[in-house]
């Protein structure tokens, strides 16, 4: 795996989560950049396929690696699939969200009124979440992961910049209209808590634009009386998370983009057409193989 493994070289968890909570406070504000000081690097990444030898007695660290996309767009379904491949955890914030409103902590009335009207969560709670989600991570010997929905704004990113230095940004694309689709055909088993999409998609190839067709992901037949939809999954909410993204997590495209660290990966299809491509894009072509063969 020497295509993904890289060495620590900066700070422990322990020291990210104590730099992250001096940082939040000292960051600027959303949406202010130095451009002059931004280096401008090739907007298409490629992974180094050779890291560097660790330091004697030094433990390797597993991949740092961040997801970016629309809501919609399958950043957990993908995530999920790496961090079992990998062995790497997957830290998906709307899941850190979801499981403070269903404890009835300390933030859930507040949680439950921002989802619900379709609005993103401050940086202030989501990085109270997420330092708990580290903490536990680390006291389980845990020295990477894979971030799914964070950062979503400029400030979040420089503050994950000032403690970590990640390996790699991916970023999920798909036109809008699927998105809205997807979005709209999620449901929930009430019982298992699984996750299924009953939206077929087909869209023709027109204009140069190639066709895309994504099956639906049903559930077995002891989930399919059982099925709900999540509250915030109504048009209307979809459509206003679709206009937010657009307008303060596009610009973090941007940022990782100007220090080389972006890879821009557009979805063409369901999982099946995918999940290949996306580890040829990773330089994993060979690595699930392999590790079929080692079990």
């Amino acid at each position: 795996m020497s295509a993904v493994t890289r060495v620590a070289n900066r700070s422990s968890i322990s020291s990210l989560l104590a730099r992250w909570r001096s940082l939040s406070s000292a960051v600027p504000p959303s949406g202010t950049n130095d451009n002059n000081n931004k280096s401008h690097a090739p907007p298409h990444f490629r992974l180094n396929p050779l890291p560097s030898p660790p330091p004697p007695n030094e433990k390797k660290r597993q991949v740092q690696w961040v997801f970016l996309g629309c809501p919609g767009v399958g950043k957990g379904t993908y995530a999920s699939r790496l961090s079992n491949l990998l062995g790497v955890p997957h830290i998906a914030t709307g899941d850190l969200v979801r499981e403070e409103l269903a404890s009835s902590g300390p933030f859930s009335s507040e949680l439950s009124e921002i989802v619900n009207r379709g609005q993103l969560v401050s940086d202030e709670l989501i990085i109270s979440l997420l330092s708990k989600k580290l903490a536990a991570g680390e006291a389980n010997g845990e020295t990477g992961f894979i971030l799914d929905g964070f950062p979503r704004t400029i400030k979040q990113a420089e503050i994950l910049e000032g403690v970590t230095d990640l390996d790699l940004v991916i970023n999920l694309k798909l036109q809008e209209d699927i998105l809205l689709e997807k979005c709209l055909g999620r449901r929930i088993c009430n019982q298992c808590g699984g996750n299924f999409n009953i939206a077929s998609i087909n869209i023709k190839a027109e204009d140069g634009s190639p066709g895309i067709i994504m099956a639906p992901l049903l559930p077995p037949a002891n989930c399919l009386s059982k099925l709900i939809t999540r509250s915030d999954d109504t048009e209307a909410v979809v459509r206003e998370r679709l206009r937010i993204y657009n307008e303060m997590t596009r610009p973090v495209e941007e940022f990782y983009r100007s220090r080389g660290k972006l890879l821009v990966f557009d979805l063409p299809g369901g999982i099946p057409e995918s999940w290949p491509k996306l580890l040829h894009a990773l330089n994993l072509d060979d690595y699930e193989d392999k590790q079929s063969a080692a079990a």
